[in-house]
């Protein structure tokens, strides 16, 4: 079989699903939302001074980075899930979350003393943090990629890997709710370490779970 009649047959196959694919994705990052947010609740839950902290800049500009990171990994793994389907632009847009964050940290490093750089990066959450995001994530992790046997991605490596990505920045969303240490020193380097730890699970879980 050529190519190109191996994905118009992977394509036929995922379009006769008993629900429509782009559909099952939406009803799977609702429930992902859900149970992410269960496990934070009944987990740590938001730091008590949340409202306070909500009017600073620091604070909410982690909520921008993990969520653009989350809307730009669900729109390539929906693209990824779907044979024949384009994945260049969503692709690209897969850069924003990291330009972001390395222009605040380009920011923080011209505002904040050197001789504090260390302390900032370092924060006083660090193993909770490492800890927390991967065990929020992994409920959701797995949604998505037993989405990704629903449809028929043809490259299960990288669709479990933006799986992971998916899972991890939903899932730094919640923690940056709890998380004491708002500065994008610390972001760049922990929430970065923590979500990548998802996306190497996801790769796995691609290869091993996912592969036809």
């Amino acid at each position: 079989m050529r190519t190109d009649d191996l994905i118009k047959a992977l394509d036929a196959d995922a379009s006769s699903k008993a629900m429509p694919l782009q559909s099952a994705w939406w009803m799977a990052a609702g429930a992902a939302v859900v149970i992410a947010a269960a496990v934070f609740l009944l987990t740590i839950g938001p730091r008590p001074d949340f409202m306070a902290a909500a009017h600073t800049m620091r604070f909410l500009s982690k909520f921008v980075f993990t969520i653009v990171l989350a809307v730009s990994a669900f729109a390539l793994i929906r693209a990824l899930s779907t044979p024949g389907a384009s994945t260049g632009r969503a692709m690209a847009w897969m850069a924003a979350a990291p330009v972001l964050v390395a222009v605040a940290v380009i920011l923080e490093l011209f505002m904040v003393p050197e001789a504090l750089w260390g302390t900032r990066m370092v924060g006083s959450n660090m193993m909770i943090c490492m800890g927390f995001i991967p065990l929020i994530g992994l409920g959701p992790l797995a949604i998505f990629l037993w989405m990704l046997r629903y449809g028929a991605p043809t490259r299960p490596v990288l669709a479990g890997a933006v799986a992971g990505l998916l899972a991890g920045g939903l899932a730094a969303t919640f923690y940056a709710a709890h998380c004491f240490d708002d500065s994008p020193l610390f972001v760049a380097t922990w929430y970065t370490t923590a979500i990548a730890a998802l996306a190497l699970l996801g790769a796995l879980g691609g290869r091993f779970f996912v592969r036809w």
